[in-house]
């Protein structure tokens, strides 16, 4: 099999979203000066979902915008689906652009007897049709090895970091608290970044299911306030634990930093009623207005669309996308 490995120029940039996220992708289509181009996305009474393209994409350059958070299916086959319908119409070259990736926290086996599937929906994405991906802080850095196509995977601590610089002046003597001893390695990066003191928290858990045990703080946060930051806030119960934890050891202010607010079953309401300042986030996935209700005037979501564009610009244009952060 011969590998054909020159830069290819491909044809104009077309847009495509699934439902999983409206307002970003259109976010991302008004930076590009792009229109999300036209598609049915039709679902049978039988839970079937069925894709029409409104116009050609032979030999075109198509991206295709698609978080995987809740529904996680619907939203995972109307991704594998689009790909597919794209790739049988002769698209030239499909990136999937997926913000939050679903699974990604079963990307090892950690126990006997249990799967691996990211790496399920990495190659179901590439059998779709992907040539190429974009990931937006995955929750483990080897999910990228699950793909067999070239991507990139981006992360969103610099727009929170430069957030976190602009709000600095109006704390006092922050401190960067890691919810769990898994995320310290990226978590003394935004220390770095806002040229603060890190602690961490060391969480045991227990059993299988999502309930963990917070134990102790390892580091200084008394007299403090703190900056508690994770990949995603899922229910919420992590989280809680933390606030109350450094909260306990003395802490001032807490402000909650997260990537992916997923906020699922009542975790939006539990975060809602913490005793914190500010809850910082990503648009990577959207909040509902029914969970909005409970984080109100204590939410600042900033926006992934910019890092997004610029990254999807570049690899249409096959520029680097390393000189964007410095690397």
């Amino acid at each position: 099999m011969s590998h054909n490995r020159e830069m290819k120029v491909y044809g104009g940039i077309k847009l495509y979203a699934g439902t999983g996220s409206p307002d970003l992708a259109q976010k991302v289509a008004e930076y590009l000066h792009q229109p999300l181009c036209g598609r049915d996305v039709i679902e049978f009474p039988n839970e079937n979902l069925f894709v029409k393209l409104h116009s050609s994409v032979r030999g075109q350059d198509v991206y295709v915008i698609q978080t995987t958070s809740s529904p996680v299916h619907r939203n995972l086959m109307e991704l594998l689906i689009l790909i597919q319908t794209l790739r049988l119409d002769s698209a030239a070259r499909i990136t999937a652009v997926i913000p939050y990736m679903a699974y990604g926290r079963s990307d090892k086996k950690d126990q006997p007897r249990v799967p691996i599937s990211a790496r399920l929906v990495a190659e179901m994405i590439e059998v779709a049709g992907a040539d190429r991906y974009i990931l937006l802080d995955p929750h483990a850095g080897q999910i990228q090895g699950f793909f067999s196509v070239p991507g990139d995977v981006l992360t969103a601590f610099h727009i929170i970091s430069d957030h976190l610089n602009r709000i600095r002046p109006t704390m006092k003597d922050p401190v960067v608290v890691t919810v769990d001893l898994g995320f310290a390695k990226k978590g003394r990066n935004i220390a770095a970044g806002i040229d603060a003191p890190i602690a961490f928290i060391e969480k045991r858990r227990v059993a299988n299911d999502a309930k963990a045990q917070a134990l102790t703080v390892i580091g200084d946060v008394k007299g403090r306030d703190v900056i508690l930051v994770d990949d995603e806030i899922d229910t919420g119960g992590s989280i809680a634990q933390a606030v109350n934890l450094v909260k306990e050891n003395g802490a001032l202010d807490v402000y909650i930093v997260c990537v992916h607010p997923i906020l699922s079953k009542n975790g939006a309401e539990r975060i809602g009623s913490l005793p914190i300042k500010g809850i910082i986030t990503t648009d990577s996935v959207p909040i509902t207005p029914e969970k909005m209700v409970f984080l109100k005037d204590k939410l600042t979501v900033l926006s992934v669309s910019p890092l997004l564009a610029e990254v999807m610009l570049r690899a249409h244009e096959g520029r680097s996308v390393g000189e964007m952060f410095n690397e």
